[in-house]
């Protein structure tokens, strides 16, 4: 997919770089076998600096890449080879495969890591049990005086409370012949750490062949080396008695510290899935039939094979299977699930469906006119996948932070046993060894790497549920410092179509009253005027014939038209002069409107515009049109402000008619008369104030401001969404969504900070106590088993914390 980048503030280097490009690509590619924040960093700074590459994404959430590259400089398949020479995995995106193809391939895909995951966790486990009870008679018959052997806590425990029990329950246990016990533990160990824990060792050796080190290493050191230890003391026990140790084997400790690792994968891969609902939840509206009509006959054909302009049937309960415009037909569709909308749509003649809503009362025939990727379906879901893909600025932390992580682990592991030696001496090698394996075991950047895209996943698929679709983690985050909110008016405000609000008859004793009823008089100026309108291409003349006719009235032909810009319209209806415009076209034609000046002048000061009307040079009635504020434009503005945001309306119309709707609608300032060239530099204006902008339009003839805005918001209306204007689409066509957007762009923040500070608090007091800093002053240790179980629930409380954010409150 080609196409340019939009720079905000604080962008990195090198999307700026992209900026200059001329032409650029940007590839997804899925990526395999990364399991932590040090696998992403390590991928992420391999393809950065590949040649002809000026931006790349690496997610660990998503398992893929996204790379933006000079496709003069570079290819597809070469940057597919590039991750695969890293050691991972990487295979080329299907072509003409779309979002939602895609997305169901990953949730597959997701779906069988868990199971895998699951099974591994739950034999390892098993195993680790069985370990641990057959360990407790070894550790009675080494319990030779004078004998140096490890301080375990979590063994210790076992021997004082459980051991007693085994004992009494299981004599012979006690009885069997220590060394054929070792064998039976060595050769259980090896089998779960070749089944089960081979991920840990072969990654770990590609990542040692790349001169780099993640999360398996540090499980692989740790296990390997007590699984070493342990082999050896099953081997060769003579040796370690020899020397005063004692041949314990912690055979035990490494199955279980995998399958608690395994545990915590499984429970992440659980809750990864969990944050990508929102998204499975779009995949699953697509029907995967439709009922086409093609020369006259019904049948029921494959989705992917409907083409543009097949004629396509939709009966009562069902959900229509791609986007279109109704030919035939009247009905109700629920559209919620894609513009967040609670209320069905009538749908009828020429309105435009979307595929995936839902048909309720009626049957309807329409005309496909969006199939496959170009669906609105499709285009949401990809927008989400790409959202949900992007990196927040905040990420640039975490990732500094997993690039020095391992090796800094690995440092203070050394360090660790070291310390023992020197300043416990007496405690033996093996205390130091155990120390230092706890270390490697309990460190874990997995929550890191965790902590970002996790809340940005959830955050976007809650977004997208509510109808709002935010572009990634960077407008996600600049969101959060929006201080102003700047909204044109028209189609944004307002409806953006003039409907006509009164219609007053000039009366013989100059007593203007509104007309209720449909009476002959009333009728016939009304159908003159409209006659005329009709004529006319002026923007409020439409609404005067939509009036019109929506009234029943038979509309004549005019004749003799003539347009006076800036005035108004004459011509000749039914025989008889008929003028429409502004005072100063009825003062050329000698037409006295004092009369109804007073209900002129109080239409105007509610926004509305006048029209005069005069039939043979009399005044016969005063009509207004006025693009009318939306039902929820009120409500929403009172919500942004009450959220501490200023309020500012844009518009090109007068002083006058501006300052009526901003004291209806409740904003704090207004900027009128404004051209749409000129909304790019009122936005630079507030900016030169220091003010942090985000505006709001309909992404068309708004977009240079939108761009400008440090937050562009486009509203959407219907099918016709121009989804890539600013950095967020508004699927409602209300202003509902701009406070629920900040809402959760605030709440996703605050999640995100939470996420961060765990992940870093868990490893500033993790890694120390497990180094033994508080054995000194309370003789306390952890047990590698302990460590590593408290390693496998860090990533999954990061994970659930953030997916809080799918029942925060946007209203």
């Amino acid at each position: 997919m080609s196409g340019s980048l939009k720079i905000k503030d604080g962008t990195d280097a090198n999307a700026a770089a992209a900026l200059a490009s001329a032409s650029v690509e940007r590839v997804t590619i899925p990526v395999s076998g990364m399991t932590c924040a040090a696998c992403q960093s390590f991928l992420q700074r391999e393809l950065a600096s590949q040649a002809g590459v000026q931006d790349a994404t690496v997610n660990l959430m998503l398992h893929n890449a996204t790379v933006t590259f000079d496709p003069g400089a570079t290819s597809t398949p070469a940057l597919v080879d590039a991750i695969r020479s890293t050691g991972y995995g990487a295979e080329l995106p299907l072509e003409h495969q779309s979002a939602l193809e895609e997305q169901e391939d990953h949730d597959e895909a997701q779906l069988r890591e868990y199971r895998q995951l699951r099974l591994k966790a739950v034999v390892s486990l098993i195993a680790g049990g069985v370990a641990m009870v057959l360990s407790m008679p070894l550790m009675t018959i080494n319990s030779a005086a004078g004998m140096e052997r490890m301080k375990d806590p979590l063994m210790s425990w076992n021997m004082r409370v459980l051991d007693p029990l085994l004992r009494s329950a299981l004599p012979w246990m006690y009885e069997v012949n220590a060394d054929a016990i070792r064998w039976f533990l060595f050769a259980l160990a090896t089998l779960i750490l070749c089944w089960a824990g081979r991920r840990f060792y072969t990654k770990a050796w590609s990542a040692l062949l790349h001169k780099t080190a993640d999360m398996n290493t540090l499980v692989a050191l740790g296990t390997g080396a007590a699984y070493l230890y342990s082999a050896a003391g099953t081997i060769a026990p003579g040796f370690f008695v020899s020397r005063g140790i004692a041949p314990d084997v912690y055979f035990e400790a490494v199955t279980l510290i995998i399958g608690l690792v395994l545990v915590g994968n499984a429970l992440e891969s659980r809750a990864k899935g969990q944050t990508a609902s929102a998204l499975r939840k779009l995949v699953q509206l697509q029907p995967k039939t439709a009922t086409v009509l093609r020369s006259g006959t019904e049948s029921s054909v494959p989705l992917e094979l409907i083409q543009h302009g097949d004629i396509v049937l939709v009966r009562p309960g069902e959900r229509i299977p791609t986007d279109g415009e109704v030919i035939s037909g009247k009905s109700s569709v629920d559209e919620s699930m894609l513009t967040g909308e609670s209320l069905p749509i009538e749908k009828t003649s020429r309105d435009r469906v979307m595929g995936g809503t839902l048909n309720q009362r009626g049957s309807l025939q329409y005309r496909a006119t969006a199939v496959g990727a170009g669906s609105t379906l499709a285009q949401i879901v990809r927008l989400l996948r790409e959202a949900q893909g992007s990196r927040a600025p905040i990420q640039r932390i975490a990732d500094r932070i997993s690039a020095v992580f391992v090796p800094t682990v690995l440092a203070i592991a050394i360090v660790t046993f070291a310390a023992w030696r020197v300043f416990a001496p007496y405690v033996g090698v093996m205390q130091a060894f155990a120390a230092a394996v706890t270390v490697l075991v309990i460190a874990c950047p997995c929550a890191m790497g965790l902590a970002v895209p996790t809340a940005v996943m959830v955050a976007t698929g809650r977004g997208a549920n509510y109808g709002i679709l935010i572009k990634g983690g960077e407008a996600l985050q600049r969101l959060e410092n929006i201080d102003t909110i700047v909204l044109d008016k028209t189609g944004t405000i307002t409806a953006g179509r003039p409907v006509v609000t009164d219609f007053v008859l000039a009366t013989r004793d100059s007593d203007a009253a509104r007309i209720q009823s449909t009476g002959l008089a009333e009728d016939h100026v009304l159908r003159v005027t409209a006659a005329l309108e009709r004529a006319s291409e002026h923007p409020l003349a439409e609404a005067v014939v939509q009036y019109a006719t929506g009234r029943g009235l038979n509309l004549p032909r005019a004749q003799e038209f003539e347009s006076f810009p800036g005035l108004g319209v004459v011509g000749v209806v039914d025989g008889g002069t008929v003028l429409i415009g502004n005072p100063a076209l009825m003062k050329k034609h000698g037409v006295t409107v004092e009369a109804m000046n007073e209900i002129a002048e109080r239409m105007s000061e509610e926004g509305k515009t006048p029209l005069w009307i005069a039939i043979e040079n009399k005044l016969a009635a005063v009509l207004a049109v006025a693009d009318t504020i939306k039902p929820s434009s009120i409500e929403a503005v009172r919500r942004m402000r009450a959220d501490g945001l200023r309020v500012v309306m844009l518009t090109g119309d007068n002083e006058r008619t501006a300052h009526a709707i901003a004291r209806r609608v409740g904003v704090d300032k207004v900027i009128a008369g404004v051209l749409p060239a000129g909304k790019v530099d009122a936005v630079k204006r507030l900016q030169a104030e220091h003010r942090v902008v985000a505006m709001v339009g309909d992404g068309v003839n708004d977009a240079p401001a939108l761009a400008q805005a440090d937050v562009g918001l486009t509203m959407a209306s219907g099918a016709d969404i121009a989804m890539e204007a600013g950095d967020v689409t508004l699927m409602r066509s209300d202003l509902t969504g701009v406070a629920a957007a900040v809402i959760l762009s605030r709440g996703t923040m605050r999640v995100i900070r939470q996420n961060l500070f765990w992940a870093f608090v868990y490893n500033v007091i993790g890694i120390p106590v497990a180094a033994g800093v508080l054995y000194p002053a309370f003789g306390l240790l952890l047990s590698p088993v302990i460590a590593s179980a408290a390693m496998a629930l860090s990533s999954f409380s990061v994970v659930t914390n953030s997916l809080r954010l799918r029942g925060l409150k946007l209203e």
